[in-house]
């Protein structure tokens, strides 16, 4: 099957991108849904949509945007596909009481409770008793549509989230991917392989892709070996000479969850990273391994990302999240995302203006500072300069923890 995806590299200009804008699955949230959903505190919706609708305002200007629930919305007005992802999602969660009703939803309402969560029906003594409200719980995290699933070159990849919570979330992209016409890809999924061991996580915070022949990987509490070695078999299959560079990461704080939260490439030779974890010497390992005609051909351990890169020919020049002058200023920018950069093309991205240090460091080293207001109302080009940032408002959203990056899915890039 021909496949509707192309993504070659992190920087090449974007020619469409999923995004899924925050709905009523972040405002039903409590303390005690937070918490198990892997918030540290209750966003603020209201505040939380107009910051994300300023997000994709510039984004719609400069590509094509999806939204997952118009695509799920298709995709269930197809009643095979509909009883195939339902069938799924009850076996996963282990439903049962409101399949019928589920059912007989049209797909528009479908798709909504889906994501925004089921209440539960209280028609018995156990659901009476019971302390939930949902049959199924909204998905509070997927706004972050970064994780559920990634296109690796002409493939989709289907995460295998960490945390139970979001297997739905991975359900609802590969029906996405398999059935919608504006997408339709070759899939590989970890749970349809009957060799994978229980351990297999794989979340795309953790998956960057360098070049052509270059994936970076981030090991950590969401991606563990098992999950890079399953990439890594699937790679094998394909026969081609590739290099995983993979990145231990630390198991805490919760800001290090993924390698896009330390490193993220901003154009052909500037890259953005956390310089105490990245850069300085410490006790995470980052390791270089080569693929030749289907095998291993070595693993060995590296000094760090940028030494590996420069060595397989990408001369990358480190810019220093939080700035090169105060370690407390890194750390706290660092924490709201600071090092997480999407790019919509070579040297023009996306970030949050709130970390006023790493921005500033940005524009030392070229990178034009445009406000996001200015792109959407027509007022800037952002492909009238060489280097740009496009700054979001992102108090609000950061405190969800992720960035630009994670917010996003991108579909197609134009080769380098």
């Amino acid at each position: 099957m021909a496949s509707s995806v192309n993504i070659n590299s992190e920087i090449g200009k974007l020619e469409s991108v999923i995004l899924h804008t925050p709905g009523g699955e972040v405002e039903n949230m409590t303390p005690e849904s937070a918490k198990r959903a892997l918030y540290s505190d209750i966003l603020n919706l209201d505040v939380a949509v107009k910051e994300y609708e300023q997000f994709k305002g510039v984004l719609q200007k400069v590509t094509k945007t999806f939204e997952v629930k118009d695509l799920l919305k298709d995709i269930l007005a197809v009643e095979s596909v509909k009883n195939d992802l339902m069938n799924e999602i009850f076996k996963e969660e282990k439903l049962t009481g409101r399949d019928e009703f589920i059912r007989s939803l049209s797909p528009e309402n479908l798709a909504d409770q889906l994501i925004e969560g089921v209440l539960m029906l209280k028609d018995n003594l156990t659901r009476f008793l019971s302390k939930e409200r949902y049959s199924l719980p909204p998905l509070h995290n997927f706004f972050f549509t970064r994780d559920a699933a990634m296109v690796i070159y002409d493939q989709v990849l289907i995460g295998e989230m960490a945390n139970k919570v979001r297997n739905r979330e991975s359900l609802i992209m590969k029906a996405i991917f398999r059935n919608h016409p504006d997408v339709k890809s070759d899939t590989i999924a970890p749970p349809d392989c009957m060799d994978c061991m229980d351990a297999v996580s794989i979340e795309g915070g953790d998956v960057l892709i360098a070049s052509e022949n270059i994936l970076l990987i981030g090991i950590g509490t969401r991606t563990t070996t098992q999950g890079v070695d399953y990439i890594l078999s699937r790679l094998k299959e394909q026969k081609k000479n590739r290099h995983i560079i993979i990145q231990e990461l630390p198991s805490s704080p919760e800001s290090f969850i993924h390698l896009d939260m330390t490193f993220t490439f901003l154009d052909t030779n500037h890259c953005m990273v956390y310089e105490p974890l990245i850069l300085k010497p410490n006790k995470y390992q980052t390791v270089h391994l080569s693929i030749e005609n289907g095998k291993v051909n070595t693993i060995q351990n590296e000094s760090n990302i940028i030494e590996s890169l420069n060595k397989l020919g990408m001369d990358m020049k480190p810019i220093l999240c939080g700035g090169n002058h105060d370690q407390w200023i890194q750390e706290r920018e660092q924490w709201h995302s600071g090092a997480n950069f999407f790019a919509f093309a070579p040297g023009k991205v996306i970030g949050y203006e709130r970390n006023v240090y790493t921005i500033e460091e940005m524009n030392k080293n070229g990178f034009e500072i445009l406000r996001a207001e200015d792109v959407i109302n027509g007022k800037i080009n952002p492909f009238d300069y060489n280097k740009c940032v496009v700054t979001i408002e992102g108090s609000e959203l950061s405190r969800g923890g992720g960035g630009a990056r994670c917010m996003t899915l991108p579909v197609r890039r134009k080769s380098l």
